[in-house]
């Protein structure tokens, strides 16, 4: 990082017992906000794959398509939003994933991508995995070629970064927080 650079991890807001207590909600908000560091933060979610074919980028909803559009963009890539269940109004695919207590569906327009497209999946935070996993599944049931998962902040101590890995597919992360 040159001395200009802002730092990214820096520029993540922490909030204490949110959602509940014990969390420390990691809220890049901040960052977006700051020019400096949101552009870095593309800037380096791109690095490895500028100049490679990659034909979408998938964005996991919400913040993962403020980055993954701007990802696209940065990289002259389609974009496919992934969504919870009953948000899409056209024909959709749709998997469920696991949540630490029960389930929730994930879904993407049938016709969001053509088999055999290279995809990479954007989202802000990889902590358990569940919804990133769920992601990948349903980009290979479309018959995507999972490239990599982005994100600008991964908790290891959760595990989901190395739950993506088993899945043959390469993460990217920028900043990581201990803990949860």
């Amino acid at each position: 990082m040159s001395p200009a650079d802002p730092d990214l991890q820096a520029s993540i807001r922490t909030i204490p017992d949110y959602p509940k207590p014990g969390i420390m909600f990691r809220d890049i908000t901040t960052l977006l906000g700051d020019a400096r560091s949101f552009r870095r933060a593309i800037d380096d979610l791109v690095q490895p794959w500028a100049g490679m074919k990659v034909d979408k980028v998938a964005g996991i909803e919400a913040r993962g398509f403020i980055l993954g559009g701007a990802v696209a963009h940065q990289i002259s890539a389609g974009f496919v939003p992934i969504r919870k269940k009953g948000k899409l109004p056209h024909k959709r695919v749709s998997v469920a994933y696991a949540l630490e207590y029960g389930e929730d569906v994930i879904e993407m327009h049938a016709d969001a991508l053509v088999s055999g497209e290279r995809v990479i999946l954007v989202d802000d935070l990889i902590a358990t995995g569940g919804t990133a996993e769920g992601a990948v599944k349903l980009l290979r049931k479309l018959g995507a070629e999972v490239l990599a998962a982005c994100f600008v902040i991964d908790l290891p101590d959760l595990g989901g970064a190395e739950k993506l890995r088993k899945l043959d597919v390469p993460v990217r992360t920028l900043v990581s927080f201990e803990g949860h």
